[in-house]
């Protein structure tokens, strides 16, 4: 069960880092249509739509990546440390 643990901690952490890619790569005038963002843009979407129901934007930010990743690092750290104990 360790072993999984740490596989799903891993995951959230990866997928945590691709949130926060994804959401720097919006303050850039960029492509969208390239393949890298739009790879960030599938794996990332999953999650913030559903945040997006229920965090409110703050003016015109979008604070939903930021709980998000907030969220994923909580999920992370405690599967992480119930893996170690």
């Amino acid at each position: 069960m360790n072993e999984i643990a740490r596989i799903l901690a891993l995951f959230l952490d990866v997928l945590a880092f691709s949130i926060f890619f994804r959401a720097l790569a919006s303050w850039f005038p960029i492509d969208r249509e390239g393949p890298v963002l739009r790879a960030l843009d599938a794996i990332t979407e999953p999650v913030l739509e559903p945040l997006r129901r229920v965090v409110p934007t703050i003016g015109m930010i979008d604070i939903t990546p930021m709980v998000a990743m907030i969220l994923l690092q909580v999920i992370s750290r405690a599967l992480s440390s119930g893996a170690v104990g």
